[in-house]
């Protein structure tokens, strides 16, 4: 019997990547800001008609019967799920759980001042909304360490999905002008993605190259979040050229255009890019903290990505031994494509979805939890007032 699932909201394209490989049936609803946007797919997918939360919560209330389960992405989505009385997996990626909502005061390590804080009643919801969650779903170690600070009941680690119909060795290169050397770094400019580690290396390297730096920015939440990426911006290196984002179904062919790739430099376990542009066969390098290791076959096995620390002069050595070195990029993308091949199967990762997905349907047999209209009213009203109190209090903020 197939399983039917009613996702909500999508985030660097987890569910559509999902919904290519997994056996159940899986409907997609994102919110109206993502529908058009260039990063995310939107073919053959639905979208809420309005961003005012009464109406998305009627448009849920009237399908959901047709589902056995839920998925969300992002608090948007899970505070839907909650509204509407369901059963309802979330799944953790980027820095959703970083900043929670529930927490006063919620800081970021590389940031002076802590983020706008939610009022007591708003937190207080969000931290609801986490607890009535039937399961919580991760993809990354870092994660999956905050996770278990939050949640008390059942957390499960699967690896992030790679798109492997999109990227592939056979994608054919996008057509503009290459003078020498090209490393493509798609990643956001911000000092989560550790933009700033690999300007410093690039001001220390010897060889002759460019770096097409995607034009897109990691955090844009406070004035502190504009001046530091904006400053970050006006430092780069001469060799790094600025483009526009690109869009999802153009990605692939700029990594076939791109003569390496260089990806994330701070966190330590990696994000989709890294594996994206391997599955594409070009080399890739990506800051892994040794300490992690990565399941394979009942065992733990090493990540083969480098660099193996976040130093500048380190990362800059690397850079210049790939451009110089024809036999060096070889071995690194061999040894890379086989670690990726092995860790990150997407036909295993959905597989372990799907059995996620008969688990909890065995446990759970209706996606509805709170059946009380009455109830579930009284939780939209609370929230509605909740929210309009710390809307007023931000005007107010802004005003003065």
């Amino acid at each position: 019997m197939v399983i039917n699932i009613l996702a909500i909201g999508d985030i660097a394209n987890n569910v559509s990547t999902l919904k290519k490989f997994s056996g159940a049936e899986i409907h997609l609803i994102t919110f109206p800001e993502s529908k058009f946007g260039k990063l995310t797919e939107s073919k053959g997918q639905d979208s809420f008609d309005s961003d005012n939360i009464s109406e998305q919560v009627k448009k849920i209330n009237k399908i959901k019967k047709n589902y056995d389960l839920c998925l969300v992405l992002s608090w948007n989505g899970a505070r839907l799920a909650y509204l509407c009385g369901l059963n309802y997996i979330i799944h953790f990626v980027g820095s959703a759980l970083r900043v929670p909502p529930f927490i006063n005061n919620p800081k970021l390590d590389y940031l002076s001042n802590p983020l706008p804080t939610l009022n007591y009643f708003e937190r207080d919801f969000y931290k609801k909304v986490l607890d009535n969650a039937i399961t919580c779903v991760t993809s990354t170690q870092d994660l999956l360490r905050i996770l278990k600070k939050y949640y008390e009941k059942e957390i499960k680690f699967i690896n992030i999905l790679i798109d492997t119909t999109l990227f592939n060795e056979k994608i054919k290169s996008v057509e503009r002008e290459k003078s020498k050397f090209t490393f493509l770094s798609p990643q956001r400019i911000g000092l989560a993605k550790g933009i700033d580690i690999i300007w410093k290396a690039l001001k220390l390297c010897k060889s002759d190259f460019e770096v097409l730096q995607v034009e897109w920015f990691l955090g844009q939440r406070t004035d502190e979040e504009k001046e530091i990426n904006k400053k970050l911006v006006e430092s780069r290196p001469p060799q790094v050229k600025l483009i526009p984002v690109i869009k999802r179904e153009e990605i692939p062919r700029f990594y076939a255009f791109a003569d390496a790739v260089i990806g994330e430099m701070k966190r330590g376990d990696g994000s989709a890019i890294e594996k994206e542009a391997v599955y594409c066969k070009k080399p890739t390098l990506c800051y892994y903290d040794p300490k992690i290791k990565f399941s394979f076959e009942d065992r733990l096995i090493p990540s083969v990505f480098l660099p193996h620390s976040s130093d500048p002069k380190e990362l800059a050595e690397l850079i210049d031994r790939l451009v110089e070195s024809a036999e060096f990029r070889e071995k690194l993308v061999k040894d890379e494509y086989e670690f990726v091949k092995k860790v990150f199967d997407p036909h295993k990762d959905a597989s372990r979805w799907d059995e996620l997905f008969a688990n909890l349907q065995a446990r759970h047999t209706s996606i509805i939890r709170e059946s009380s209209n009455l109830k579930l009213r009284i939780r939209l009203l609370f929230f509605l007032l909740a929210n309009r109190f710390y809307l007023k209090k931000m005007k107010r903020n802004l005003t003065r």
